[in-house]
């Protein structure tokens, strides 16, 4: 299983995840030409889409659902709640809509879990994608994490984790207070500090890449959310394993899991 990040950020997130049989998309929150011509930029050219999970509803994450499903002929995937917030942008698309909060199905030779997550949407989750023994662990846009989510994160071979911001750089920087207040707030993001300290619970021996997401392009830098995610993996003397950061603006290799 391999998967590469196409776009992660407040402007717009996918990510594409494939075996030698099945692809998969992760959110579509780009337009069905920009997915295309990022998969493209990665050596991938799709005439088909097995399916599109959708992990809440903000725009950023399903402006693009209903071009994508109607080109790739593709079924969505989301509970009740987060389709009944995107109508508008499911029509005329092949919607399965009772996978419920909690629920693992399948799609071909990939296993998809959701389990909730704390975030100001409908009914957000995150998602454990798994084949042939690889598991990849897929969470951003979330506030906190809890026990109940990390016992759900444990044993992935690869994550996805949200970076969103440095918390000096938000406390000083040009967004209002309310702003501020809703992305540090336990329904808002991760801060790095918040992340290195999930990365360190989440680490163990078979673990073999990471990936860090959601990175804000006003109150982060790649940088300092690189020197977190080390320092965390040090201290767990996992100093050696490969950490990738995802952009906005183009997509990441593709990453074998």
């Amino acid at each position: 299983m391999r998967f590469s990040v196409l776009a992660s950020g407040s402007k717009g997130n996918a990510c594409y995840i494939e075996t030698d049989s099945t692809s998969i998309l992760i959110d579509a929150g780009l337009s069905c030409r920009e997915i295309n011509r990022r998969l493209g930029l990665i050596g991938v050219i799709l005439t088909s889409i097995d399916g599109v999970i959708i992990t809440h509803e903000h725009s950023d994450h399903t402006k693009g659902l209903g071009p994508i499903s109607r080109k790739f002929d593709s079924t969505i995937y989301a509970n009740s709640s987060t389709i009944s917030r995107c109508h508008n942008h499911l029509k005329n698309t092949r919607v399965y809509d009772s996978v419920n909060t909690g629920d693992t199905f399948i799609i071909n030779d990939i296993t998809i879990e959701t389990f909730a997550k704390s975030h100001d949407a409908a009914d957000p989750v995150g998602l454990i994608i798994s084949s042939n023994g690889s598991r990849l662990g897929i969470l951003t846009d979330v506030g906190e994490s809890t026990p109940a989510l990390e016992e759900r994160l444990q044993g992935c071979t690869s994550l996805m984790l949200e970076f969103n911001h440095d918390l000096e750089m938000l406390e000083n920087g040009p967004y209002p207070y309310h702003l501020k207040k809703r992305i540090r707030g336990s329904y808002g993001h991760l801060s790095n500090a918040q992340a290195g300290d999930l990365l360190k619970r989440l680490s163990h021996n078979r673990l073999n890449n990471v990936v860090l997401a959601h990175l804000s392009e006003v109150n982060n830098t790649p940088e300092k959310a690189l020197a977190q995610a080390k320092a965390s993996l040090l201290e767990c003397n996992m100093g050696d394993i490969p950490v990738h950061v995802s952009y906005q603006d183009y997509p990441c290799a593709l990453i074998e899991v």
